[in-house]
């Protein structure tokens, strides 16, 4: 199990609070000095914060105050407090899920078409395949070969094919690299599962034609990414992502993400 961190070399001399912290709003740059070690990599997933004495010594504030920038970073989920546990506050590393409900809830509030996210989702996504071509290795084509020939087909045969669809999408783009696709990705992804799996529900499983189309697509996304074919790849996932809209779309024309989300 992880030990608490001693904080006193880290803050030295950049991070340093220069004695006591002297401000109307003293828990949120408590809060703030902390959230900059997690972001910097000073303090990692599963550190233990120092026990409240030590931290409350440490920055010269009273035990509410510290308390209270704990909650801040417990809301946003960087700290995970266990209630009577003898351990400090565990550092958590969130993904993005983190904002991808907070964000769904802005599209729902803004009306956003679900035909909206689906155009979305086909502007990032031939975007993050042509980068993978480019900087992807053996490891990453080898798990999206591993999610065809294993998740992809125990999906079929259990009923769950849209959350394997998803996940292969998902995977892709987060093993471009590219963080801030890979982001929007994540919350835009969540719609979709929800969209595509009602959709497969209701119109029936999918056959096995279609099955098997799905999957030459996909084996010929990766195929393209391992010969380093980066233009190729990005056109034949347009391809793939315009008649899977245009399926999805069918009948969904005025759909809304709150529609979706309910």
């Amino acid at each position: 199990m992880s030990k608490p961190v001693n904080l006193a070399p880290m803050m030295a001399p950049q991070t340093s609070t220069s004695g006591a912290i002297r401000s109307p709003k003293t828990a949120e740059l408590v809060a703030r000095t902390l959230r900059r070690m997690i972001v910097d990599g000073q303090l990692v997933e599963g550190d233990f914060l120092p026990h409240e004495a030590e931290l409350m010594a440490h920055f010269q504030v009273s035990r509410p105050t510290l308390r209270e920038a704990v909650r801040v970073l417990e809301s946003e989920r960087l700290v995970e407090v266990r209630r009577g546990s003898r351990t400090g506050a565990r550092i958590r590393i969130p993904g993005p899920e983190i904002v991808a409900r907070p964000a769904g809830l802005l599209l729902e509030l803004s009306g956003t078409s679900l035909s909206e996210v689906m155009q979305a989702r086909m502007v990032i996504e031939p975007a993050a395949a042509e980068i993978l071509a480019g900087t992807g290795n053996t490891a990453a084509f080898d798990e999206l070969q591993s999610i065809i020939d294993v998740n992809v087909k125990e999906a079929y045969e259990d009923g769950t094919l849209a959350r394997a669809s998803v996940f292969f999408h998902r995977r892709m783009i987060e093993l471009s690299g590219n963080s801030a696709l890979a982001m929007i990705a994540g919350m835009l992804n969540e719609i979709a599962e929800r969209h595509i799996a009602s959709t497969i529900h209701g119109d029936g499983p999918m056959t096995k034609s279609q099955y098997n189309k799905l999957v030459r697509s996909y084996q010929k996304l990766v195929d393209l990414l391992r010969a380093g074919d980066g233009a190729g790849a990005a056109a034949h996932w347009q391809r793939h992502m315009e008649n899977s809209n245009r399926a999805l779309l069918a009948g969904h024309e005025n759909t809304r993400v709150r529609d979706v989300m309910d």
